[in-house]
């Protein structure tokens, strides 16, 4: 009787034991799962634990981002982006979604910044935050190539004006077709806005000079027909109060690239004076 008492007792704990052991392998198990699940959310960081920012753009706002013969996109704005983050050794999702959307990207919170020919004003900056300038701009008139007769703001009178929407060149069409007796027309994007004109569907366009003239130089048949006015000066942008650090970083590599010739190499390669 003793030595099978003794036995069932030896039962009785090899039994706790195991479930004891079974108990430790679930909560190994829970803990690995818990461990890996964390690994896999943190979809902003890479390997080296460097985080991936991700930054909106334009889609056709040649010469600053735009997609070239072997559908590469291409730029001003895209090379100076490369050559910054590789100068600050940041990483980076480029998102070609249009003007309007990469506004509403980095607005929401979508991306954590915009580099799209975005002019610098005191209306946007309720909204975002700016690096130093990195380009300034001015806004021309340009015309059909073969339209001798709009020489001027005076000609537009009862005449339809083409403008890219949310650009500097629409908004001073805005400011003066009061005074000069026109309406516009908005377009999404430059090569739409370049089409109404050369149809003759609006006599003029009032664009950035460098895209303008890019597109003159491209074979598109227009003309510019009156001075420069001033423009702003063109910032990459985050949302208000969010990612300073990368600001910082725009601003630094920015500097850089002046002092070391990259930045004016990346403007020669665009605009051709």
């Amino acid at each position: 009787m003793y030595w099978l008492k003794m036995h069932q007792n030896l039962l009785l704990l090899g039994g706790k034991e195991m479930k004891r052991i079974a108990k430790l392998g679930v909560l190994v198990m829970v803990a690995a799962m818990v461990f890996s699940l964390a690994a896999c959310s943190s979809g902003t960081k890479t390997g080296s634990d460097t985080k991936t920012y991700v930054i909106a753009t334009d889609t056709t706002f040649k010469p600053f981002e735009y997609e070239n013969e072997k559908g590469e996109r291409v730029g001003i704005d895209i090379d100076l982006l490369a050559a910054i983050a590789e100068d600050q050794g940041f990483e980076y999702e480029l998102k070609a979604v249009g003007f309007d959307a990469a506004l509403g990207e980095v607005s929401t919170g979508q991306s954590d910044g915009m580099i799209a020919g975005m002019s610098i004003t005191d209306e946007r900056k309720k909204t975002f935050d700016f690096s130093e300038p990195y380009f300034d701009s001015g806004v021309v008139m340009a015309v059909s190539a073969s339209n001798d007769t709009i020489k001027s703001y005076a000609d537009l009178k009862g005449q339809k004006v083409a403008v890219k929407t949310g650009t500097e060149g629409a908004t001073f069409a805005e400011s003066i077709k009061d005074q000069y007796g026109f309406t516009t027309v908005s377009f999404p994007d430059s090569a739409n806005m370049y089409e109404d004109v050369k149809a003759g569907n609006s006599v003029a366009l009032f664009e950035d000079y460098p895209v303008v003239g890019d597109a003159i130089a491209s074979g598109v048949p227009l003309k510019m027909v009156t001075d420069m006015e001033k423009g702003s000066s063109y910032g990459f942008a985050v949302k208000k109060g969010q990612n300073p650090e990368l600001i910082e970083m725009f601003n630094t590599g920015l500097a850089n690239l002046k002092a070391n010739g990259k930045y004016q190499e990346i403007l020669d390669t665009y605009i051709k004076k």
